[in-house]
């Protein structure tokens, strides 16, 4: 690729991602979810690599999904063959419209807490170095936390063609911390094999700003279920792929 090849490209790639985050971005207040297709499950995912011919199974991601009042909770389980304690994520939000309330991430390298209101508070232990780094900020803006917001792609009103900007909070002190943007960039109607049978879904392209836009994740949601089948997650030189166990 020439390097004037290079420039449209970069060009373009960022002119369609300040349009997209330059229309209003959907936060707790304004986004229409629909609730009623949010209830108590559980699943099973294989959770994949893929590097040129190669295929490793990393782990097994178990999602349980509680409703309490009006609350939600979501606890997801990451059981990974050589480590030495489960990787064990809990994040509560209201069910009405997926506000924030409380996450929670354990694992044997790190544990993370955060509560969420008028002040975002919390800690970051790194059990390694011991280093503790203490979040308190002051939201600026309406969001949602960045790690639910892949469960509110499945409860969007998602139609051919449709494209939002999600309004996210995120806390890594490895990388950065603050509000940023989920994009939807496509959702396309698509069928997916699964047990011998096709299944109608929506496909559904997403990057997003905690990976600088640069990794795309790719979304196959059951159309009537909303039942996340399949997520695929590119990146350079390698492929990740999270696949629906049968139950």
């Amino acid at each position: 690729m020439s390097h004037s090849t290079k420039l449209i490209t970069f060009f373009l790639t960022n002119l369609l991602l300040t349009l997209a985050v330059s229309g209003q971005s959907l936060t707790p207040q304004n986004a229409t979810i629909k609730s009623e297709l949010i209830k108590p499950e559980s699943y099973q995912m294989k959770w994949l690599m893929l590097q040129d011919s190669t295929e490793m199974q990393l782990a097994v991601i178990t999602t349980e999904i509680q409703q309490m009042a009006d609350e939600s909770l979501f606890i997801t389980k990451v059981n990974m063959p050589n480590a030495t304690m489960e990787w064990v994520d809990s994040t509560i939000v209201k069910s009405e419209n997926l506000a924030p309330i409380y996450h929670s991430s354990h694992n044997q390298s790190r544990d993370m807490v955060i509560n969420f209101g008028e002040t975002i508070t919390g800690f970051h232990l790194d059990k390694k170095t011991n280093e503790k780094i203490v979040l308190n900020e002051k939201p600026t803006e309406l969001y949602f936390d960045s790690n639910s917001y892949q469960h509110l792609i499945r409860w969007l009103p998602l139609v051919e063609n449709y494209t939002k900007t999600i309004s996210i909070f995120d806390f890594n002190p490895v990388k950065k911390t603050g509000f940023l943007n989920a994009i939807i960039k496509s959702v396309v109607s698509d069928t997916f094999l699964i047990n011998g049978s096709n299944r109608e879904v929506w496909k559904v392209l997403v990057v997003d700003g905690i990976s600088d836009y640069k990794v795309l994740s790719t979304f196959f949601i059951d159309k009537d279920t909303r039942e996340l089948l399949k997520q695929e997650i590119e990146m350079p030189g390698r492929k990740m792929v999270m696949e629906l166990m049968d139950n």
